[in-house]
């Protein structure tokens, strides 16, 4: 006789003794990296990151509307640099890495008061095993002065955002010998000061061509743990925002998702999740649940517009006074987003964070799609389906779920490599999500599951 607590095999059509109470905690807690990570996040150089946002502020300028034909002043000679850069990480992946200049003529808008060529600088490291399966990390290389249509200022933009594309450049470089089992995409963007255009345009491609984007990223303003305004230096920290509610569903698709109490379990909310389970020791993500901050916005809401999960790591405290100014000094302070301002030891660990994040999404299988609930029986069981990956070293999945109320997963069954399970747990109690399991221990994020019939 099975226990109260018994697991059914829905896809076996058969009953395993297997307790639930036998399940495992699943809190936030740090997985171990494996070898190759830690190798990864040792070769993260704080003195190579510093030579970018250095580079980078040294063109005076970086609008989108300034020179792109200068060589040396503006942000044609920023974007022909980043190029440079990538093409020589590119040189040494075996061919795994190409490098693409995509350029695309953004009509007149608000912020651009004549047609104008903005160019994305983008590096893919192709995937090993299942390529088709992409994640994407981006910072804007674009820049602006306090007048958002001044492209003749001085605008050296170290930490909005040389110091996102510091980020991205180095996990490029550190990644471009490894083989991800997944693809992982590297691009600088433009235009995001004049309306997140670039990073628009990019994801739009992306829609276009059917890619399957599980997870992306945006570093926008990750310069410094210190927001030199007399308060105290937080230099561990960097927060992550992640929407609930997925800004691309429908109206009736987020009136049911908010009836079932799953505005946290969105597919951000899910990487919000995965990023604390595999953050790297000495720092520390503060996942706040906004898609953004109040007043802002960054690439990864254009990525979010198209139904992508995406998320935006930012610094802990931002210093408003230094952030899209002009080069002045005033009563003997100097102000303008200055690279004296940026600290290169705090952009390295930023860096580890999204290598970690990466790394960890792209060895492991891919989240589990079609995860659906039974919702048509009065019933305390929970009946869980979905469809079973295509990975050559998937082991199996586990079923995880929380109280309502809490913010993490606390247990964690494992069920094998099934497409469909019964648990003797309320479906009306808790939250449930599903996630993947390889042969070498790791781990997809979740997939919460809709209601089905």
């Amino acid at each position: 006789m099975t226990s109260r607590r018994s697991l059914l095999s829905a896809a076996a059509a058969a009953s395993l003794a297997a307790p639930a109470r036998a399940a495992q905690a699943a809190g936030p807690r740090r997985r171990p990296p494996d070898p190759t990570l830690k190798a990864i996040l040792r070769e993260i150089d704080p003195h190579r990151i510093e030579a970018v946002v250095r580079r980078l502020a040294a063109f005076g300028t970086r609008h989108t509307l300034s020179s792109q034909t200068d060589p040396v002043r503006g942000i044609g000679a920023a974007r022909d640099w980043i190029h440079q850069q990538l093409t020589a990480y590119a040189a040494t992946s075996g061919g795994r890495m190409t490098v693409e200049l995509q350029s695309f003529t953004q009509p007149v808008s608000p912020r651009v008061p004549t047609p104008t060529v903005i160019t994305n600088v983008i590096a893919t490291l192709r995937g090993s095993v299942t390529p088709e399966r992409i994640y994407v990390v981006t910072g804007h290389y674009d820049s602006r002065a306090t007048d958002v249509l001044d492209f003749t200022s001085d605008a050296p933009g170290a930490d909005d955002d040389a110091s996102g594309v510091a980020v991205v450049l180095e996990l490029a470089r550190v990644l471009a010998g490894r083989e991800p089992e997944a693809t992982l995409v590297f691009a600088a963007v433009a235009g995001e000061e004049q309306g997140l255009y670039g990073s628009d345009h990019m994801a739009q491609v992306y829609q276009n061509a059917g890619a399957d984007i599980q997870a992306m990223f945006s570093n926008d303003i990750v310069g410094t743990g210190d927001a030199h305004d007399g308060t105290r230096p937080d230099h561990r920290t960097v927060r992550l925002f992640v929407e609930g509610v997925p800004t691309a569903e429908t109206a009736a698709e987020a009136t049911t998702r908010r009836s079932i109490g799953g505005e946290n379990d969105g597919p951000s909310r899910q990487l919000g999740r995965f990023v604390k389970e595999v953050e790297p020791a000495g720092t520390d993500v503060r996942v706040v649940w906004r898609r953004d901050r109040y007043l802002r916005g960054s690439d990864h809401v254009s990525f979010l517009l198209r139904g992508y999960p995406a998320a935006r790591f930012t610094e802990p405290r931002e210093n408003f006074a230094h952030e899209h100014q002009d080069v002045r000094v005033v009563d003997g302070v100097q102000y303008g987003d200055l690279v004296e301002f940026c600290d290169f030891d705090y952009i390295a660990r930023v860096a580890k964070v999204n290598a970690a994040t990466l790394w960890s999404l792209a060895t492991a299988p891919g989240t589990p799609k079609g995860v659906v609930v039974d919702t048509t029986q009065l019933t305390n069981q929970t009946t869980l389906r979905w469809t079973v990956g295509t990975e050559p070293d998937l082991a199996g999945y586990e079923v995880v779920w929380r109280e309502t109320t809490a913010p993490d997963w606390t247990d964690v069954l494992p069920v094998g490599k099934v497409g469909a399970v019964t648990v003797d747990v309320s479906k009306d109690n808790v939250q449930f999500g599903v996630r993947a399991v390889d042969t070498g221990g790791h781990r997809s994020p979740a997939a919460a599951p809709r209601p089905a019939a």
